[in-house]
């Protein structure tokens, strides 16, 4: 893994060349708390390892409000983008319990992931996707009621936001690099 230092403090590059030359991408996922009060985190991290994903960190935490608002706002500029009331309404229903932090790595790594997860809105999530096999409520249901919408996971938006969240969520130390049986066939390796 290489580390480089941005504005002195430590960040983990998100793009690695595996031994095999191929470039590897990471992501963050967080499993929301509705994901783990409903005990369905295995079939959901089930799914990245069978298309080949290889899990490089992971760690279940109780963020603060100060992480999330990090995580949101800083990194994810919901605040500027929705409005000060979704972001209460999301940190609420964050703090309702903890959450599963995991890092991806594979090729192509962000996109697949987003393509796996579906849409934010479960409503409009395909059949086959994350949200759209184990969620179903709408932004119209969610704002109505005043609720956030419990769509199980978080998955980072585009490089540069997996760059800032995984530095974000993990220490460098956090992040290992190992070999899995099917990396020849998942990783790209000769």
């Amino acid at each position: 893994m290489c580390k480089i230092y941005v504005g002195g403090a430590l960040s983990v590059t998100i793009t690695r060349i595996n031994k095999g030359k191929t470039a590897l991408e990471q992501t963050l996922i967080l499993l929301k708390p509705d994901a783990l009060q409903r005990a369905i985190v295995g079939e959901i991290i089930t799914r990245f390892e069978r298309v080949g994903l290889k899990i490089v960190a992971a760690k279940v935490i109780r963020p603060t409000e100060e992480q999330y608002f990090h995580h949101y706002e800083t990194i994810g500029k919901m605040i500027s983008r929705r409005g000060q009331e979704a972001f209460d309404v999301t940190l609420a229903f964050m703090q309702e319990g903890p959450v599963l932090a995991m890092v991806l790595e594979g090729i192509e790594a962000v996109s697949i992931v987003r393509k796996m997860v579906g849409t934010t809105e479960p409503k409009a999530a395909q059949p086959g996707t994350i949200r759209g096999d184990f969620s179903h409520i709408s932004f119209n249901f969610a704002n109505k009621n005043g609720l956030s919408i419990p769509n199980l996971i978080h998955a980072s938006g585009d490089n540069e936001e997996a760059k800032q969240e995984i530095a974000h969520w993990f220490k460098a130390d956090e992040i290992f690099e190992y070999e899995t049986v099917h990396d020849k066939f998942t990783q790209g390796r000769k």
